[in-house]
């Protein structure tokens, strides 16, 4: 069996704040507890786990994690309009149409529309 990535777990200042972030994405997460752990979301996919865990002692901030999107054009609208950073904004590179933005607790995150994906008109 090939190694696969299956969870994604960040730690931020505001779990509420992160979360209304990575909504402008397009991620729909649901709150969790295991056991006396902290209270998080985690957004489910059929192959991986997005977690937005309370930062506690050790901050994730330093990881870049990237996710793809319908719309590299929207998805940074949506992050500008709402006030965050785009660190570099949508541009054609090997692998897609690119961009990157950053959160309120600084972690750098990648967003691509694949080569060949469908473009939204006026993109």
């Amino acid at each position: 069996m090939p190694t696969t990535l299956n969870l994604v777990l960040i730690r931020v200042e505001d779990i509420e704040w992160s979360k209304a972030f990575f909504e402008l994405l397009g991620f729909r997460f649901s709150r969790h507890q295991h056991g006396n752990g902290s209270e998080h979301y985690a957004c489910e996919f059929p192959t991986f786990v997005f977690e937005i865990y309370p930062r506690l002692e050790t901050p994730s901030v330093g990881a870049r994690i990237g996710f793809s999107v319908a719309s590299v054009e929207r998805a940074v609208c949506a992050i500008r309009e709402a006030g965050y950073a785009v660190l570099s904004q949508p541009k054609d590179s090997p692998w897609g149409r690119r961009a990157v933005v950053r959160d309120l607790d600084g972690h750098h995150v990648e967003l691509t529309t694949p080569v060949g994906a469908e473009r939204v008109s006026g993109d």
